[in-house]
């Protein structure tokens, strides 16, 4: 129901002014039920309504911090619900380059050319990849260098970043998640929580971060040829050939999807185009003692950490093969452990569809602000709507025999069963949750043969959803329990 779960997840806002805190839940209700809409478009009540949520976002009590603060709360009481939960924490761009007027407090991104913010979320999942919502985030630009520093060499970039403390580094942000992950499991001490990072986020600071509570563990995507040591200190090479001299533990499919090329001269691996296939791959796994970096001001001289090994056997030819080094807090004694951690970090990649839903979907970076903080706090609200589109999509999965009226409204369930039955009177009950899914997921393109097995994707339930609310406001406006003119 739509207002319930807004006021549910953002009720508890405090913005120090009693109208700003009414106010959010209603914007909320309104972008999620035109989520791909302009504002505008979105907030149909005239122009009155329309300058509240500007006022809103312009608001100086306003901040994201203050937006998603009710939320992350909101996200902890789901996570106290489960036996195990799954922190995916990634980094996306948000690029707000306008060709004429650019968007005051952009900064540069990757491409000094575009501008606009960098967003560092850590997103909570079920260990079948149902979002459960964001538990911690950062929301930052970067600032222009000086016009007249002068060009410096890569030596001299090299030397600049090791005498920079790591808490001064953008890549602090990695060891910041994780330790938002230590903080949800000291609130849900009954529940594992487990913090994915790729490869991106292989640090040695964070893998010797002390694990605490016991609950807490991690799985990091390794991406350098770490050294390794014995008990008394003598090298024993890298993690990857200690890996391999391993034993294989098990072979099975997994499944991988396609991934397209951004910029032409990318040369790593994990930014160069795939093919989309369902790869075989052997497993090993093994414990090895990581010696600390001779740039690594850690006080924790070595690191022993779990390791699982994930191989492509046979790739196609000129396409580079599955092959994760996954380092790990958990146990890996028994191959059922093993296994377990593979398909812990197969749910990493719901963090990137939730990513799409945000820019795709509500289309976050075509929103017209003329400033940072009042486009950060619009991005803010979009951020909780994306949640929500999600776990919509991902709900008819794992929850299919729930009835539907659990999650829609009478409105809902009722114009869109109404609109796929045409002729046919409404069931006595409401259908099950993954029926109804798959009706919504055919008002956007999904076609819902009876034989069908494989379940709807995001883009065609979210879709269906843009569509199901416009539907639910005719029925309430015009169907058969509207009031008479």
């Amino acid at each position: 129901m739509a207002e319930t779960w807004c006021e549910e997840e953002v009720g508890a806002a405090k913005f120090n002014d009693r109208r700003l805190n009414k106010r959010l839940s209603k914007i909320m209700e309104k972008f999620a039920k035109q989520a791909h809409a302009s504002i505008p478009a979105a907030m149909r009540g005239g122009k009155k309504e329309l300058k509240a949520a500007y006022d809103f976002m312009d608001n100086p009590k306003v901040s994201p911090e203050k937006i998603l603060a009710p939320h992350f709360q909101a996200t902890t009481k789901r996570c106290q619900e489960q036996n195990v939960v799954l922190c995916a924490q990634d980094t996306s761009e948000i690029d707000l380059t306008r060709p004429q007027q650019q968007v005051v407090g952009a900064g540069p991104l990757s491409d000094s050319a575009r501008r606009g913010a960098f967003l560092h979320l850590n997103e909570a999942f079920t260990e079948d990849g149902t979002p459960l919502g964001a538990i911690w985030a950062k929301i930052w630009a970067r600032e222009d260098p000086p016009s007249d520093q002068p060009k410096l060499s890569k030596v001299e970039k090299e030397k600049i970043r090791r005498a920079t403390p790591i808490e001064e580094k953008e890549s602090f942000r990695w060891v910041e998640g994780i330790r938002a992950t230590q903080e949800l499991a000291k609130a849900c001490p009954d529940t594992c929580c487990v913090s994915l990072s790729d490869s991106e986020g292989d640090m040695y600071d964070l893998l010797a971060e002390p694990r605490k509570p016991a609950n807490f563990h991690w799985i990091v995507r390794a991406c350098q040829e770490r050294a390794i040591v014995d008990e008394t200190g003598n090298s024993l090479g890298v993690i990857r050939d200690s890996l391999q001299k391993q034993p294989v533990l098990l072979t099975y499919k997994i499944t991988v999807r396609s991934r397209k090329q951004l910029v032409a001269c990318e040369k790593r691996s994990r930014r160069t185009t795939r093919i989309g296939r369902t790869a075989m791959v052997e497993v090993r796994a093994g414990t090895v003692t990581i010696k600390k970096p001779a740039a690594s001001r850690h006080a924790v001289r070595s690191v022993k950490v779990n390791v699982v090994y994930v191989h492509e056997i046979d790739p196609p030819a000129g396409d580079a093969p599955i092959d994760w080094m996954l380092l790990t807090s958990l146990p890996i004694s028994m191959v059922e452990q093993v296994k377990r951690i593979v398909q812990y970090y197969k749910v990493r990649w719901m963090i990137e569809i939730y990513f799409r839903t945000l820019k795709s979907g509500c289309r976050i970076e075509e929103r017209r602000f003329e400033t940072l903080p009042r486009m950060l706090a619009c991005i803010a609200i979009y951020m909780i709507v994306a949640w929500r589109v999600l776990l919509l999509c991902r709900l008819g999965r794992s929850c299919p025999d729930m009835p539907c009226d659990a999650v829609f409204d009478d409105s809902e369930w009722q114009s869109v069963w109404s609109v796929c039955h045409r002729g046919k009177p409404l069931p006595e009950r409401p259908p099950p949750l993954e029926a109804m899914i798959r009706l919504i997921a055919s008002l956007g393109g999904y076609i819902n043969r009876p034989n069908r097995k494989d379940p709807p994707g995001t883009d065609t339930t979210w879709k269906g959803v843009q569509r199901m609310y416009d539907l639910a406001w005719a029925w309430e406006t015009f169907g058969p329990g509207a009031a008479s003119p």
